[in-house]
């Protein structure tokens, strides 16, 4: 069993800069695949990035790469999101989720109904 807490998050200017953190309990010997998800009002549920626990390979949804940076602390069994040149359109609810002999590149498949989740944290980037 495999549970994700979700910390960080808030309001930022357009421009700015943000973190999100989540904590991983469980299932990390199971070549994890973790991801950040977002999801905005009115909006499907879309991925943001991804990344291996135990390669730390990472896949990045085109309109965040450059921008966002997806990585692990192993030792803290956490991963962070830190989200650069933030822009209105990345407002919205992100969740991590987590996939046991999990692939980055695949993880997009993930949907509420698979996988684990987190409960979420809101984001929003004024204009």
């Amino acid at each position: 069993q495999v549970q994700l807490v979700e910390s960080g998050g808030g309001l930022v200017q357009a421009g700015g800069s943000l973190g999100v953190s989540c904590i991983v309990s469980g299932g990390t010997d199971s070549r994890l695949a973790m991801a950040w998800f977002r999801q905005a009002p009115g909006k499907e549920r879309e991925i943001v990035a991804a990344i291996s626990w135990n390669t730390g390979s990472t896949y990045y949804q085109d309109s965040v790469k450059g921008r966002f940076t997806i990585s692990r602390d192993i030792a803290k069994n956490t991963v962070f999101l830190q989200m650069n040149s933030l822009k209105p359109d990345d407002t919205g609810v992100y969740y991590c989720a987590a996939q046991t002999f999990g692939r980055p590149d695949l993880m997009y498949r993930l949907t509420p109904t698979t996988g684990y989740w987190g409960q979420g944290t809101q984001v929003t980037v004024s204009s």
